[in-house]
């Protein structure tokens, strides 16, 4: 057991990909044979990670020493990495391709969320810029709610609740997106970009299509991954300075 130790803990970040591995390995069964593939595994294994998230201390499971490689799997480093990595794989001729729709989808997801996301803040008590942009940003998706957090200096707080609530519209569009697929339509590519666009958080997105239409997961993805980065590029400068003049310090 010491020598297991000493080699999990000098090799922390690769037995932290193996246990993510572990974890969508187990959702995938329990999705395949326990709900006969209602609930996707995506939205399972996602559940699962925050329930090892919430297990205590200030980083959940990674607080232990042996779980130590979770931490900066998690961190901001490879989250900035994935942004980039996603970001790199789109390609802008494609997206053209949709025409005014595709365009139109993904300013109008981005601006729908964040005022939504917008709305929740001051419900809840928040009236600060940085803190109702975060959050609303948050509403976008679970990394562009961060990465605008980070950019304007919001608070620690802040930027856990921004990521709570793209993890909630995740989750809600895994499960949602298979039930909904017939009733609006979203069985052509071109329907797909424009969801995507939309919804824009692209784990949800990838996983709702997967679980309705294999075929379909392409478009969906190539939209969100644009709806990330407008995100990113919009909330912390124009929505923000927006919300500046309607909340001044």
């Amino acid at each position: 057991m010491d020598v297991l130790e000493r080699l999990l803990d000098t090799n922390g970040l690769i037995f932290a990909f193996l246990m993510v591995g572990g974890i969508l390995l187990l959702a995938h069964g329990v999705s395949r044979y326990l709900t006969k593939g209602r609930i996707p595994a995506a939205a399972l294994a996602i559940l699962m990670g925050l329930a090892l998230a919430f297990t205590g201390g200030k980083k959940g499971i990674a607080d232990h020493p042996l779980f130590a490689g979770l931490a900066v799997l998690g961190g901001s480093m490879f989250r900035d990495f994935a942004v980039v990595a996603t970001a790199m794989g789109a390609d802008l001729e494609t997206i053209r391709r949709t025409g005014k729709a595709g365009l139109v989808s993904l300013f109008t997801g981005v601006g729908i969320s964040f005022l939504v996301g917008s709305l929740a803040a001051l419900a809840m008590g928040y009236t600060d810029a940085v803190s109702i942009t975060t959050i609303g940003a948050g509403a976008c998706t679970y990394i562009v709610g961060p990465v605008t957090g980070s950019a304007i200096g919001a608070s620690s707080e802040v930027i856990a609740i921004s990521v709570a609530a793209g993890v909630i519209k995740t989750l809600v569009t895994t499960i949602a997106t298979p039930w909904a697929a017939r009733r609006i339509g979203l069985n052509t590519p071109h329907a797909a970009m424009v969801f995507g666009g939309l919804i824009g958080t692209t784990s949800g997105v990838v996983a709702g299509l997967a679980a309705s239409d294999e075929k379909l997961v392409p478009y969906g993805a190539m939209t969100a991954t644009f709806y990330t980065g407008l995100g990113c590029l919009l909330c912390p400068s124009v929505f923000y300075i927006l919300l500046r003049t309607l909340f001044p310090l």
